[in-house]
């Protein structure tokens, strides 16, 4: 493999570990918030516990997702240099926005939550937990933005002089329609995550008490039901907003990117009525702008996709082969053959270039079905635990029920890895979608040797993360619900504190 590759190698494997702590932190913050909020206002304990409890999750989750996010910083400027260079002037702002104005703002309200315990008030002290989840949330705006961007380049034109986009409105950063239905979609499948992570380890301590033989109405059981049908209604909620968002966004993605649509759905040829293949085999012939598809075989349900797409069964689809003849002939456009500015100024010059713009896809088809997949199985088993826990109920137990909840907040951590693999590979050949191919976007300096052995110390050096990160989380958990320690009222000649 040559350096380009393994360039986009090293990024998708930093990528992908790195976003297994961001959904997490994205919701979590929410939920302490939200659970920190009940226990001030209604004084009961048992909301204090579970505070305190998932407050060092998070905390784990959140160093972990600082430390693994910083190499992607790097990545720009040492494997993407060319890239950082066309693209700086557009996708510097929302970053530079994110560091300035969202990172400062969490990272300074989650310390102060952290060492504000029994000093500050608490109407104080709950402040910075909920400006620490306005942080993380800002923080995904101008990220999603920046990379919606590359998904659909709008409000940018071509200095042919300097060689380099640059921005023309900023306000259609934010108002570009992919990032319209990114962001919800973002938001909720975090909230998902959140919400299995509580539920699941909620639920593996209440079979764990049933187990032991505890009674449903003791503290800790109690208290543990409590969170866990509070979790269950995140989690339920939240995938209800992921459903109905992701379904926008295949509609967006049906006008702005139809071949990524076309590529996940494994739909050869532009029909009427388009099938939703549940299951597919595709094999290819040849390579490069020459490759063919066929399908040895495929599960369809009728006119799915064509409701899916455009809200109407009997709408016709474009397929991968008339897609890619499209674009040999006539250059890149979406669904209705439009171009935005940037891409009309890039047409003559893509066009001797030997872009093939169909992306993988078996990784496509696939990817999309396991995010679906595992999202759906979530959001069963979150009504399941509602139905288990109702009437001061509790969930019947057993081993297969406790290996079920230690798997749940994988289920929807995983559909995320794999909705971010389906939307940056299905964009490829394009790190700029319709203007930039991914190939010549590399650092020209960079060779094969220094990228092997810069991806394999990270991957190294990562796996040990995640070893530690797994070993701290087993740890947490395994020690259970905090037992709270009444502070003194301090004296008159003591330092002011606040107890509770």
């Amino acid at each position: 493999m040559d350096a380009q590759v393994l360039a986009r190698w090293q990024f998708g494997i930093t990528t992908v570990y790195h976003y297994f702590f961001v959904p997490i932190t994205l919701g979590i913050t929410w939920l302490l918030a939200i659970l920190q909020t009940l226990w001030v206002r209604s004084g009961n304990d048992q909301w204090l516990r579970l505070v305190k409890f998932f407050g060092k999750l998070f905390l784990i989750n959140f160093a972990a997702g600082v430390v693994t996010g910083i190499v992607q910083e790097f990545q720009f400027g040492m494997n993407w240099s060319e890239y950082s260079r066309f693209v700086g002037d557009i996708f510097g702002a929302p970053l530079a926005l994110e560091a300035l104005i969202a990172f400062f703002l969490e990272s300074t309200f989650v310390g102060l939550w952290i060492f504000g315990w029994n000093r500050l008030p608490k109407g104080l002290h709950l402040a910075t937990i909920w400006l620490t989840a306005l942080g993380a949330f800002i923080s995904s705006i101008f990220i999603l933005a920046a990379n919606s961007w590359m998904q659909n380049p709008v409000g940018a034109v071509y200095n042919a002089a300097t060689g380099r986009a640059e921005l023309s409105d900023f306000l259609a950063l934010i108002t570009n329609p992919v990032f319209l239905a990114t962001l919800p979609h973002t938001i909720g499948a975090a909230f998902m995550t959140a919400g299995a992570l509580l539920l699941g380890v909620s639920g593996w301590w209440l079979a764990k008490k049933r187990r032991d033989a505890q009674p449903a109405d003791s503290l800790d059981t109690s208290t543990w039901r409590k969170s866990a049908r509070f979790s269950a209604w995140v989690l339920i909620l939240a995938s209800l907003v992921t459903f109905i968002s992701g379904d926008f966004q295949g509609k967006v993605e049906a006008e702005y990117q139809p071949m990524k649509l076309a590529a996940a759905e494994g739909l050869l040829e532009t029909q009427e009525s388009a099938p939703f293949s549940v299951v597919a085999i595709i094999t290819t012939e040849g390579s490069g702008q020459d490759k063919t598809y066929h399908k040895v075989f495929s599960l369809d349900v009728p006119g799915v996709l064509s409701i899916l797409a455009k809200n109407d069964p009997n709408a016709k689809v474009q397929g991968i082969q008339d897609l890619r003849e499209s674009y040999l002939q006539e250059g890149y456009a979406t669904d209705n053959g439009t171009q935005n500015a940037l891409q009309s100024q890039f047409a003559d010059e893509l066009k001797a270039m030997p872009v093939d713009p169909v992306p993988n896809v078996m990784v496509n088809y696939y990817s999309f079905r396991l995010m679906i997949g595992l999202g759906v199985l979530a959001f069963i088993i979150g009504i399941a635990t509602l139905v288990q826990t109702r009437r001061d109920h509790l969930p019947k137990g057993g081993k297969f029920y406790a290996v079920l909840m230690a798997c749940l907040p994988f289920m929807p951590l995983f559909a995320n890895s794999f909705g971010w693999i389906l939307t940056e590979l299905g964009r490829q050949p394009w790190i700029v979608n319709g203007v930039l191919p991914t190939w010549t976007a590399a650092s020209p300096g960079n060779g094969a040797g220094a990228m092997w052995l810069t991806m394999i110390l990270y991957t190294l050096v990562y796996a040990v993360v995640a070893v530690i990160v797994l070993k701290l989380f087993i740890k947490t958990i395994k020690e259970g619900l905090p037992a709270l320690v009444k502070v003194e009222k301090p004296t008159d000649d003591a330092p002011l504190s606040f107890a509770y």
